[in-house]
């Protein structure tokens, strides 16, 4: 019960590339469990974890990708940077070249 009531006030966060040295650098493990007591913003999460907001081009939260700025994170959710620079396919289907194109628009 403690377990499953400590993961409630937590996120799991994983980190990919350019991000992925970064944890490495502070040697984090990917997945890191994050304490998380209420909802924020992706951005929030980042600056809280001390992670560059040039470093990050998107974020999936539970494997659905989102702008940086607009995500939300809430406890128990899972949480993945994406650096820029994902090759070009890749972006297409795990729909970043959408939220990119998006940006690129306003």
């Amino acid at each position: 019960m403690k377990e499953q009531e400590s993961k409630c006030n937590e996120v799991e966060v994983r980190a990919f590339s350019f991000i992925k040295e970064i944890f490495d650098r502070r040697q984090w493990p990917s997945p890191m469990r994050v304490k998380l007591e209420k909802e924020c913003s992706a951005t929030e999460l980042a600056r809280q974890m001390q992670i560059p907001l040039d470093r990050i081009e998107a974020v999936f939260v539970n494997g659905v990708a989102r702008p940086l700025n607009e995500a939300r994170i809430r406890p128990g959710d899972r949480v993945a940077f994406i650096p820029p620079g994902t090759p070009g396919p890749y972006r297409v289907l795990l729909g970043i070249a959408r939220i990119s194109g998006a940006k690129n628009r306003q």
